[in-house]
């Protein structure tokens, strides 16, 4: 079926608005948090839970749901995530306890899982022209980064006007809309019902990357529980060894591992897991740095870091559009290069500067908005339209898994610095050790020289954990420019191989 430009371009759109509907509810419990652990009595473990329930059962879920994608066609799971996550947002935005919410919340995810392959396979579909398809691609992959930025900023705004569950009510508009937009846009469904989808192979997925998130975080914790972590590490490695021998089995499997053996679908998939670990990092301890030690409003810190969106959303653009020009490796290796560079620039001016950290910021996201949009090219232009669900589906585990484990080993890691390097007032008890706001609560309740000095000591102490954090995601981005150099050395202009190893 051919389907008009315009048509095309308005399809982009909406299935554009599904993903940022999906990336916006990754970060916009960021600020919402504290009001709602408040209001539902929650506590800290059931914050916790509430904000990862929906990325851990996303990511679990996502292969199989491509794979689902091809066998019941594209547009029927794009419109069926639609309503799930218009109906899980309603039930988010009225639960009563952290139980009902953090339910709620897996079933968000089950919603996104199912849309978010859709939207990448549907443009697979749609844009038959390489350069076309390029350019959707590239905004597509643009949302994602806007999408992440912009949920702090919209929390900030929703709570000084609205309760909690706006964050969740705002959503449902957006799925009416784009569901009647997809039903008039979209490409005819086009089912192939000889895939095999395989419900065990999704189940053990889930348990392998549930156990290994579980695992980072308990490994992490200050007073560890060895019986859970030898639990989600069993679960882990027991989860992906069946898996892994479950696929090989298989005459139709959930992930084909020799879609590895091309190496720029691999770089790409390197490349979208390296920038969202930097994404999601920079933006989880930025927004708390700034809010904690300078006073920030929620709001304020989510404007702040905006602009990591605001340096990626042109580059983006640009480099789907020169893609076919200069190919992979200037965009993906040079635009990880460039964000290990601003990453950098912000880890020297973040106390000292505003306006160098800001350029740090905006330096950052146009390396990794580059990064991105070109990436999703490189694993969609690497496989033949009869993987394009496989691809999208590996493509958003590596952003989900990118983003999870920044939160996990990220978070920590912050966490960890300032319990080790702070450097007490004489008197001052020593919960202040645990967090920067249990300092601050603490001086609260006192008055005078310690209730000054603690502050000090704690902000310290935090600076020097930031610092920290800033150095692992400069070391990462790094690490990932050098690898995806190795593997596209060989790749010339054009988002596919000459002859890619298609299997």
């Amino acid at each position: 079926m051919i389907i008009s430009k315009r048509r095309r371009w308005l399809l982009l759109a909406v299935v554009s608005a599904g993903l940022l509907l999906i990336t916006l509810d990754n970060s916009i419990l960021y600020a919402a948090l504290p009001t709602l652990v408040e209001d539902l009595g929650a506590s800290s473990s059931e914050g916790l839970w509430i904000i990862n329930a929906y990325p851990v059962v996303m990511a679990g879920l996502l292969l199989g749901s491509g794979t689902l994608g091809d066998r019941v066609g594209h547009r029927r799971m794009f419109v069926i995530g639609l309503a799930v996550f218009g109906a899980a947002s309603l039930v988010a935005a009225f639960s009563t306890s952290p139980e009902a919410l953090i339910a709620a919340r897996a079933f968000l995810a089950v919603g996104a899982a199912a849309m978010m392959p859709a939207t990448l396979a549907l443009i697979r579909v749609t844009f038959d022209d390489e350069r076309e398809r390029n350019m959707a691609i590239a905004v597509w992959g643009t949302m994602a980064v806007v999408g992440s930025a912009l949920g702090p900023i919209i929390s900030g705004i929703l709570l000084q006007h609205f309760w909690w569950g706006s964050v969740f009510i705002i959503n449902v508009p957006v799925v009416v809309a784009a569901t009647v937009a997809t039903l008039v846009l979209a490409p005819p469904n086009d089912p192939d019902p000889s895939k095999q989808w395989d419900l065990t192979s999704s189940l053990l997925a889930l348990v392998a990357l549930v156990g290994l998130v579980l695992a980072i975080k308990e490994t992490a914790k200050a007073d560890p529980a060895p019986v859970v972590i030898a639990a989600a590490v069993l679960a882990t490695v027991a989860g992906g060894w069946a898996f892994a021998r479950r696929q090989r089995r298989l005459t139709y499997p959930l992930l084909d591992f020799a879609i590895f053996r091309n190496r720029a679908f691999l770089a790409g998939v390197l490349a979208a897991g390296f920038a969202l670990f930097a994404i999601s990092g920079i933006q989880l301890v930025t927004t708390q740095r700034f809010q904690l030690v300078e006073g920030f409003t929620p709001l304020r810190a989510g404007f702040l870091v905006a602009a990591v969106a605001l340096g990626a959303f042109p580059t983006a653009m640009l480099g789907g559009a020169v893609l076919h020009k200069v190919g992979l490796l200037p965009l993906i290796t040079g635009g990880l290069a460039l964000g290990a560079v601003g990453t950098v620039l912000v880890l020297m001016n973040f106390s000292t500067s505003m306006g160098l950290l800001v350029t740090g910021l905006i330096i950052t996201g146009s390396g990794l908005g580059a990064a991105m949009s070109v990436a999703s090219s490189a694993i969609m232009g690497n496989v033949p339209a009869r993987r394009a669900g496989m691809a999208s589906s590996v493509e958003e585990v590596s952003y989900e898994f990118g983003g999870l484990i920044a939160v996990a080993l990220l978070g920590s890691l912050l966490t960890a610095v300032y319990s080790a390097t702070i450097d007490l007032p004489a008197g001052v008890s020593d919960r202040a050790r645990d967090s920067l706001d249990s300092a601050l609560a603490l001086a609260g309740e006192g008055a005078g020289g310690p209730h000054t000095a603690l502050i000090r000591a704690a902000s310290e102490a935090f600076d020097g954990a930031y610092l920290a954090v800033m150095v692992v995601v400069a070391a990462a981005l790094t690490v990932g420019a050098l690898v995806t150099g190795v593997l596209l050395r060989r790749h010339g202009p054009g988002s596919a191989l000459s002859s890619p190893a298609h299997h």
